[in-house]
């Protein structure tokens, strides 16, 4: 029998056939948060995600340590890789996870940064619509700030030689995007190894850069200043047998996507064995297969060869035995990484081996790495092309991720000033600049939206206010001289010292930003400030709704009390 209420969330139909059925109210399962405060609960779990950003922006940012189901530990201060981590269950506060993704997908740097102006951004708009301002002419005049602010970046923007000084812009862009790392102690040594793996893919006439002819390896052991480059390709892995030769000199290099073994059936059979002359016979045949095998890759004229798959013991000893060094078990986007940088084809039947699918380096060899008995294979002097491999050391798995990830931002910064020369100054000057120019401007704005351009304004002085507070600043005092001195003395270039060198001028710093990477975050945070505007009403199911509303209550409460 159905329970009273049960009945009520329930009503009867019939079909075409006079069949009775069904119709289930779920609706009254769910519950809705409509206006303003829909708009509350969106901003404040979305400004409460940026809040854990703020404490890792800068050089003298803090680093998170997330702890994974499984127990796995990972300290970073990079905010993609925290954002991406992090488990976020409000659907609203995941537009900044996809935030941070997009920045770093686009740019590679700057991911925190835009994180934490979006999060000021909403706490301007909650404060405008408490106010009694429209969300919509809130976005609205966002859009007009940002699109003021961008031409604001574009003016104080300086165009740079790259080639002049030896790249010395390059490697001074890449230092200033490694200072708020882990490896910020080594930093003119991995910005220096950045630069020189760009220049070696790089395009500069067409201003262009191939990324995947870039590889970075980690391995466990020494340190990071042991982190080198290397003109080739490095894969994981060692030679088929210990008595292979360690050097192949001028290296012709066969690339099989097949196994060292006789063919099988792909259908399900039996075979009885009854006799010892039909299993010595079995036996000359397999053994046979196998001399075919590699008599055709020893014919071809390669003298290393490089397979997908595993090797059967026997075909390994002929390979040893026929003085044909050999990597097993190569991975498919390695194996592909190889055959662009050698010219080599890859071949997925031995029938199909001729000498013209062979690529060509200049040498490769297997090296072992401490007392552990880890080896890998460095392929050098590709002939097609110019993929190079940055091996990163340290002293721990977490300090080696760390490193490439740290690493992959310095690639990108160097990258986006190949592609776009113009630079900006760090230290929080950019974002002060464009605070005074829309402060400026706002009182030619005669419409409402003038308000709008003011928050869009303080907004952006979160982020020298970080900087400030995170290096140990008193942020107000401080950001207050900074943007007085700045409209005294006409110098964009101003910003927050957060290295203590005893000067506030970014330019004899040498703390530069590319400028492709400030609009993008300004573009990119407006655009997800506008749509969580946009939003004002939430369905959601009752148990969610109950979370959610409780969880903004209560961060509500502590931003007050704050």
């Amino acid at each position: 029998l159905l329970r009273g209420r049960e009945i009520k969330q329930m009503s009867l139909a019939f079909d075409e056939f006079g069949r009775p059925y069904l119709i289930l109210k779920e609706q009254e399962k769910k519950q809705r948060l409509k206006g303003f405060e829909a708009h509350k609960a969106n901003i404040i779990a979305s400004t409460t995600i940026a809040n854990l950003l703020r404490s890792s922006l800068g050089p003298k940012g803090m680093d998170k340590m997330i702890v994974s189901p499984d127990g796995d530990v990972l300290v970073t201060n990079d905010g993609a890789t925290i954002m991406d981590r992090m488990e976020v269950e409000h659907q609203a506060a995941r537009l900044l996870v996809d935030l941070s993704k997009s920045q770093d997908a686009q740019i590679g740097d700057g991911t925190t940064g835009v994180v934490v102006l979006a999060g000021a951004l909403l706490e301007q708009a909650l404060s405008l619509i408490e106010k009694g301002i429209h969300p919509l002419r809130v976005a609205s005049g966002f859009e007009m700030a940002c699109e003021m602010a961008i031409e604001e970046v574009q003016r104080i923007a300086t165009e740079k030689d790259i080639k002049e000084g030896d790249y010395a812009i390059l490697k001074k862009c890449a230092v200033t995007a490694l200072g708020s790392k882990i490896v910020s102690k080594h930093q003119a040594h991995l910005a220096e190894i950045a630069v020189k793996s760009i220049l070696n893919v790089a395009d500069l006439e067409r201003r262009d850069v191939n990324f995947d002819l870039i590889k970075v390896e980690g391995k466990v052991g020494a340190s990071l200043e042991s982190t080198t480059f290397i003109n080739g390709i490095v894969i994981d892995k060692d030679f088929s047998h210990p008595q292979m030769v360690k050097e192949v000199n001028d290296a012709k290099i066969l690339i099989l996507t097949c196994p060292f073994e006789p063919p099988k059936l792909k259908t399900k059979y039996s075979m009885n064995v009854t006799s010892a002359e039909a299993y010595t016979k079995l036996h000359k045949q397999e053994q046979q297969y196998f001399k075919d095998q590699v008599k055709a890759c020893k014919d071809s004229g390669a003298n290393v060869v490089l397979c997908q798959w595993g090797f059967d013991d026997e075909a390994n000893h002929l390979l040893m035995q026929n003085k044909l060094p050999a990597v097993r078990w190569v991975g498919g986007v390695e194996i592909e990484l190889i055959a662009i940088a050698s010219g080599a084809r890859i071949v997925p039947r031995f029938e199909e081996i001729t000498p013209e699918k062979l690529g060509k380096a200049n040498a490769v060899k297997e090296y072992t790495f401490g007392t552990q008995n880890d080896k890998m294979i460095f392929i050098e002097g590709c002939a097609e092309s110019r993929a190079i491999t940055v091996l990163v050391r340290g002293s721990s798995p977490a300090i080696v991720e760390e490193a490439k990830r740290c690493l992959h931002d310095a690639l990108c910064v160097v990258r986006n000033m190949i592609v776009n020369s113009n630079v900006v100054p760090g230290g929080g000057a950019t974002e002060i600049a464009c605070s005074n120019h829309l402060n400026k401007s706002a009182d030619n704005i005669s419409t409402i939206e003038q308000y709008a351009v003011r928050g869009f304004a303080e907004a952006l002085d979160q982020i020298p206010y970080s900087l400030a507070d995170n290096s140990g600043y008193s942020p107000i005092d401080l950001v207050s001289k900074l943007k007085a001195k700045q409209i005294k003395e006409k110098n964009p270039y101003l910003g927050v010292d957060c290295l203590r060198t005893g000067t506030s001028n970014m330019l004899d710093q040498e703390v530069f930003e590319t400028a492709a990477s400030k609009i993008q975050q300004l573009q990119l945070a407006t655009q997800v400030v506008k749509m969580i505007l946009k939003i004002d009403d939430v369905i959601a199911p009752q148990e969610e709704f109950f979370q959610v509303s409780y969880q903004s209550q209560s961060l509500s409460t502590q931003l007050k009390k704050k």
